[in-house]
């Protein structure tokens, strides 16, 4: 986990709420986190439609700097035929369906009832009536896909695309105190579906892999619940499962400066085979089970010691406000009020050498470990323009210092190259496989 999210403030209500979200599940978190979408500027694929939906096209794909939603199923998946002309088309009729399912549509025009009594409906129906619930779906290449890589080093190059592969998109490397479990990782496409409506993003997972049958098949999934950044100016500070604030200086969709330095690939970034990658990111997907026993046992100072802010407001310790700016050099007795081994020191930009990345995090709960202890924690989100030059030092930092690391057990990690949006008339990865 690292310390970065962006700023407070009650958001404005939106109508078109889903009728699951009304009646049952989400209730004021949706509201809050659907109502940012607003004012995102050129760097979101949302706009303001006056409903509960979010452009499938743009600049860059939705689901980055979009408002968080407030529930996530995330997917990855292994492509398991060799046909290049196969993975194509199912890509092409991923498109369709992902554009479909954005707009709140089944994946084919009347796909759940109307394909007659005896075919299999081309929509599972269990959204039927739910509405778009700020559904985004976005898609990103895995290192395998390109051929060999750390979960597959005697992979060969099934698709023709190794040349193209971008120089930045590669397995991360270990790291201290983690676990990391092969069926929890890596994979060669994700998507990563988010709304406000648990029951929609299940949905768009599952007919999305419903039709990639034979062509793809699931390696694993996250449920998420609980988003735990926010990525616009309009949504309120988050909390994790050790009831902290979270990511409070986390990159923002308004600020475009920062989101052009640190998050989007640039021309130059890539050679004239991987230019695909102009305009999209990478994303580090983290499932990070928090040692939640042992935790709850700890007093708050220590706590809050460990954290580097307390609990209750979320202020740097020795401040006033959430938002006021970490003072490292104030002592209490000789000592520093933050501690050298405190969470916000070690993960703040100012110690950093300044890197810093864009938030998307969930809390989890996957039921008990048989053992009587939660299985939970935080499914872990980040988009960076450079993972070898971002993530990965702030991680090792980290897990080598950080004084929360002892309630912490990484157990899952992947990366994956998204490319940007598409135009008018594009298919994903159309510009990866025809230049």
């Amino acid at each position: 986990m690292t310390d970065d999210t962006p700023t407070p403030a009650e958001p404005p209500k939106r109508q078109g709420f889903s009728r699951r979200a009304l009646l049952g599940g989400a209730g004021v978190g949706v509201v809050a986190a659907a109502a940012g979408g607003a004012a995102l500027g050129r760097a979101t694929a949302a706009e303001d439609t006056g409903t509960d939906m979010v452009a499938f096209r743009g600049e860059h794909q939705a689901g980055i700097v979009t408002a968080v939603q407030d529930r996530l199923h995330f997917a990855s998946f292994d492509v398991i035929t060799d046909s290049r002309a196969d993975l194509i088309a199912m890509l092409k009729a991923w498109t369709t369906a992902a554009e479909r399912m954005t707009r709140g549509e089944e994946t084919t025009p009347d796909g759940a009832v109307g394909m007659g009594d005896y075919k299999p409906p081309t929509d599972t129906g269990e959204a039927l009536g739910l509405g778009a619930a700020n559904l985004t779906l976005t898609i990103g290449f895995g290192p395998g896909l390109f051929g060999p890589s750390v979960s597959d080093p005697a992979r060969r190059d099934r698709f023709g695309i190794a040349d193209r592969k971008p120089a930045a998109l590669a397995d991360l490397p270990a790291f201290a105190a983690e676990k990391i479990e092969p069926a929890r990782s890596f994979g060669d496409i994700c998507i990563q579906a988010c709304a406000d409506d648990p029951q929609v993003a299940v949905h768009a997972i599952r007919n999305l892999a419903r039709m990639g049958t034979g062509v793809v098949a699931v390696r694993w999934s996250q449920l998420g619940f609980g988003r735990t950044s926010s990525t616009t100016e309009g949504q309120d500070t988050p909390r994790n499962l050790f009831g902290f604030k979270d990511g409070t200086a986390n990159l923002r969709a308004e600020q475009t400066d920062l989101l052009d330095r640190w998050v989007w690939v640039a021309p130059e970034d890539n050679p004239a085979a991987a230019q695909w990658m102009t305009g999209g990111t990478y994303l580090v997907a983290r499932r990070i089970r928090m040692d939640i026993e042992p935790w709850d046992r700890g007093n708050l100072l220590e706590q809050e010691q460990i954290v580097g802010r307390y609990k209750g407001s979320g202020a740097p310790l020795g401040q006033q406000d959430e938002f006021d700016t970490p003072d490292f050099n104030v002592t209490s007795y000789g000592a520093p009020f933050i501690p050298r081994t405190a969470h916000v020191r070690l993960a703040h930009p100012d110690n950093l050498g300044g890197i810093q990345i864009l938030r998307r995090g969930y809390n989890f709960t996957d039921g008990s470990d048989g053992f009587g202890h939660l299985d939970a924690g935080l499914f872990f989100i980040a988009f960076n323009r450079d993972t070898s030059k971002q993530f990965v030092p702030m991680q090792q930092v980290l897990s080598r210092q950080d004084a929360m690391t002892e309630y912490l057990i990484p157990n899952g990690s992947s990366v994956f190259a998204i490319p940007p949006g598409l135009r008018p008339g594009e298919w994903w990865g159309q510009h990866l496989f025809e230049g």
